[in-house]
């Protein structure tokens, strides 16, 4: 793989149309509004173009680093997804990355993801138990997911991700340890595995009896810690193990508080320092680039002191650490460990990153 630039910068695509919302989903999508589709796409091409183009107030770095996301960007036909991916100047070792429902895809949408220059997939596996994937209101089959790796392959994408997540109800450790050996068995250089969280407004969180317990949890982490270990993969970030290489440069520009500009609506950016966000709904955002208006929502601009402290909690999630004297770590015994001059979160220390993180200075 082509060595990052040492300051990235990366674009986000949100596309918000979905078939089903899971269960569990907070995020800004919609089950509804497919006949916008078409007219959305429109919209991001046209905003994209102005930010793209010689307007000194909109323009934007080239990209390194590309994501489109969602709702399920495979949903929207992949020659017209793979137009608005090619209308972002982006350097020749951009990382572009598209996530990928299992049941959409197919062979040819791979090939014309490719031939647009997507170099890496994200694909929503979440379980390979059927009975746990129902219980988290997925609808795909495990076997979706076999039959989308072998596309990706055979369209010659160089990396991709399975993303899984442990804690749904019912789900026994036995459970886990099945998705996990069926991931594994697939050889991917990438997977992220997220506890299962109680986001409000979502149909999980008006059913306490189907929430994740603390301890399940944890012996799922650990499990899933030692199993990708073992299979070659190394945590990097809390909730993600890669190969060597095969690191989700898009999130290490997050992660290490880089400028990013997001496309769509809800979408998020910062640069220079401000963050800011667009209008939440899809038709909205048509409306406002339809009439060369803002569909900028709000923003905020960190002070200081407050920036380097969230960079310091980022920082700690990520496998290099924080420098020694921005921590007490002798007052953490079993939750960090000194690596040369940097303090970084053991295993245990992993399972509790937020509360050590309140410990930095």
């Amino acid at each position: 793989m082509t060595a990052p630039p040492a300051d990235p910068f990366g674009v986000y695509l949100h596309i918000p149309f979905c078939s089903k919302r899971c269960d569990y989903c907070a995020f800004a999508t919609w089950t509804d509004r497919h006949h916008l589709i078409d007219a959305y796409l429109d919209a991001l091409l046209v905003d994209i173009g102005r930010h793209a183009g010689a307007d000194h107030r909109r323009s934007m770095p080239v990209a390194d680093t590309i994501f489109v996301g969602g709702g399920t960007p495979t949903l929207v036909d992949p020659h017209a997804l793979a137009a608005v991916i090619a209308a972002i100047p982006r350097t020749a070792g951009a990382e572009v990355t598209v996530e990928c429902n299992p049941d959409d895809v197919t062979p040819e949408m791979m090939r014309a993801f490719a031939e647009a220059g997507v170099n890496r997939v994200s694909i929503g596996v979440q379980s390979m138990v059927p009975q746990i994937l129902l219980s988290l209101g997925r609808t795909h089959v495990p076997a979706n997911v076999e039959r989308a790796v072998d596309a990706v392959r055979c369209a010659g994408i160089s990396t991709f991700n399975l993303d899984l997540i442990y804690g749904g109800a019912g789900e026994r450790l036995a459970d886990w340890e099945r998705t996990l050996a069926g991931a594994l068995a697939l050889s991917p250089p990438h997977i992220s595995a997220y506890a299962l969280t109680i986001e409000a407004g979502t149909p999980l969180a008006l059913e306490p009896e189907r929430h994740p317990d603390d301890d399940d949890l944890a012996d799922k982490y650990e499990l899933a810690d030692a199993m990708l270990a073992d299979a070659g993969l190394a945590n990097y970030e809390v909730s993600n193990w890669a190969r060597p290489g095969h690191e989700c440069r898009h999130n290490l520009v997050y992660w290490h508080q880089g400028d990013y500009q997001g496309f769509g609506c809800a979408s998020h950016s910062h640069r220079s320092g401000r963050r800011f966000w667009n209008v939440r709904t899809p038709d909205r955002y048509i409306d406002l680039v339809g009439r060369d208006e803002s569909v900028e929502a709000a923003g905020e601009e960190l002070p200081a002191d407050e920036r380097r402290l969230e960079g310091l909690q980022l920082q700690l999630r990520l496998r290099e650490g924080v420098e020694r004297s921005v921590l007490a770590g002798e007052e953490l015994p079993g939750l960090v460990e000194l690596h040369g001059e940097r303090w970084v979160l053991t295993q245990r220390g992993r399972l509790m990153a937020n509360e050590v993180s309140l410990r930095l200075r």
